[in-house]
């Protein structure tokens, strides 16, 4: 069997845990053969990862390069522009006035439109971002009488919105990948990927959700400085897409109850559901068997705004009040997009007058030696799916003091101490707490990692995952699934 697994922005040129799980799926199914398809910045980045041998090939599709330069004659025509009516209408329509489910099968319409004139030979790029398609947005905005809630967008507005599409529709025009199953590992711009090999091949799809895409979509436009009309229609189109993926989508797979209930929130039919937890192999996380000599809060994963990594040092600065012995040590590498706020937290550190106390180490060569160098382990983002830094954290034996995001509450269990986001108060008491009290601290270590054997392990997550692959590989029996074919609103003018 070859399957082809898409990504965007994590394997094989970044580290983190969709990489892990990327590269755990590949090496852990030796004969399969595999190709990876990455999403990348401009195609220039580097794999961080040694190739497995089953891994035959890797595809980078660049999303912020510059554009194919072919030349084109004329402007684009009704089979580029038709297709781009809907896709546009299905992005700005207001939600009040448009039927979810409807808008679903319209928008993932659209985007079969969209693929199939790129499929013919029309240069999708040059149409998406020319004088028409910037008109046709102007159009739309004023029909549906935006300016009544925002004020009258502009058409500087407009260009930004076409570029902001034709960069992320690329994939559209990408060559369909071979293979007998596409996996996704994250909704969004991967599933263009998934699509296109749905409409060229009829090849089936699986995706994975490890964190909530279209959650962090929307924490990530909270301080973005487009106008308000270019916010609206990206997160417009971000939500679209996923509601668009899981109406396609053969067997979505969340990794947790939490990722369940959003993408049913969204669409997602949960007949084609299977919640599949995420793994380790226990015996490269083994219990510590020491702790180290001063009380100690390890963090583990990259330097993210997601990990919200300022909550977790305004917490220890409580901590130290407290444990005035205490350490913070936190390990992971810093992306380079994410340098301002490393350097943003060094400057905390300094402000709390943490120097030397907390410490940011930078990447460790083997994670599990950063959890067995922590009494307890800490984790406060604000955006998780089912994370593995506290499964493996657990694994070895350390209880974690996490934030209630995402799949964390499910891992954790009662083993730890799960408190709200952004509160550094409550991180802070729970730390002291555990670090104060022994028995209770090794207790619920081995309870841990308890839990971690019964329930988290690599060999049940692998074994999920072929025995979806096998049954998706066979023919489907029984009734075929019917085609979508949704009431047109009025504004398409069709019956």
């Amino acid at each position: 069997m070859r399957i082809a697994l898409v990504s965007e922005g994590t394997y094989p040129y970044a580290m983190g845990g969709v990489s892990i799980w990327c590269e755990q799926l590949i090496k852990g199914m030796p004969d399969y053969r595999w190709e990876v398809v990455a999403l990348t910045v401009d195609g220039s980045e580097q794999s961080v990862f040694a190739t497995p041998a089953n891994l035959d090939r890797v595809h980078s599709v660049p999303l912020w390069g510059g554009r194919r330069a072919d030349k084109r004659d004329g402007p684009p025509g009704p089979a580029f522009t038709g297709p781009y009516e809907m896709f546009l209408r299905t992005l700005i329509t207001p939600l009040d006035t448009l039927n979810a489910e409807q808008g679903r099968g319209l928008f993932l319409l659209a985007l079969r439109g969209l693929y199939e004139y790129a499929e013919a030979g029309g240069n999708l790029g040059e149409a998406l971002v020319s004088n028409e398609a910037v008109t046709m947005m102007l159009d739309a905005w004023r029909d549906l009488r935006v300016e009544e809630t925002s004020g009258a967008p502009t058409v500087a507005d407009a260009i930004q919105a076409t570029w902001l599409l034709e960069h992320m529709l690329r994939p559209l025009s990408a060559p369909a990948v071979q293979a007998d199953i596409v996996h996704c590992s994250m909704n969004g711009l991967s599933m263009l990927v998934a699509m296109v090999a749905k409409w060229k091949h009829g090849t089936p799809l699986v995706m994975s959700e490890h964190g909530i895409y279209l959650r962090e979509r929307y924490i990530s436009y909270l301080h973005d400085d487009a106008s308000h009309a270019v916010r609206v229609m990206a997160l417009s189109f971000f939500r679209s897409l996923a509601g668009a993926a899981y109406l396609i989508t053969d067997v979505l797979a969340p990794h947790s109850a939490y990722n369940r209930r959003w993408q049913l929130h969204n669409g997602a039919d949960p007949e084609r559901m299977w919640t599949m937890y995420n793994g380790v192999e226990p015996a490269e996380f083994p219990a510590a068997t020491s702790e180290p000599s001063v009380p100690t809060i390890s963090f583990m994963g990259r330097v993210d705004p997601l990990k919200d990594l300022h909550t977790l040092i305004r917490a220890f600065a409580i901590v130290r009040k407290e444990i005035p012995e205490a350490r913070l040590r936190i390990f992971g590498g810093t992306p380079a997009v994410n340098r301002t706020y490393h350097e943003s937290c060094e400057q905390l550190i300094t402000e709390l007058g943490l120097d030397g106390a907390a410490v940011l180490e930078g990447r460790i060569e083997r994670a599990v030696d950063a959890y067995h160098a922590g009494s307890i382990v800490a984790l406060t983002s604000i955006s998780e799916g089912f994370p593995y830094t506290v499964v493996e954290a657990m694994a070895c034996g350390r209880p974690c003091v996490c934030t209630n995001v995402g799949g964390v509450a499910e891992a954790v269990g009662e083993t730890g101490r799960v408190v709200a986001p952004r509160d550094h108060a409550a991180v802070a008491e729970a730390c002291i707490e555990l670090l104060r009290d022994d028995e209770l601290r090794h207790n619920l270590g081995y309870a841990a990692r308890a839990r971690v054997l019964e329930h988290f392990t690599l060999a049940q997550s692998l074994q999920m995952y072929r025995d979806v692959y096998e049954k998706l590989a066979r023919p489907i029996e029984g009734p075929a699934m019917p085609r979508l074919r949704p009431a047109a609103p009025a504004w398409l003018g069709v019956r």
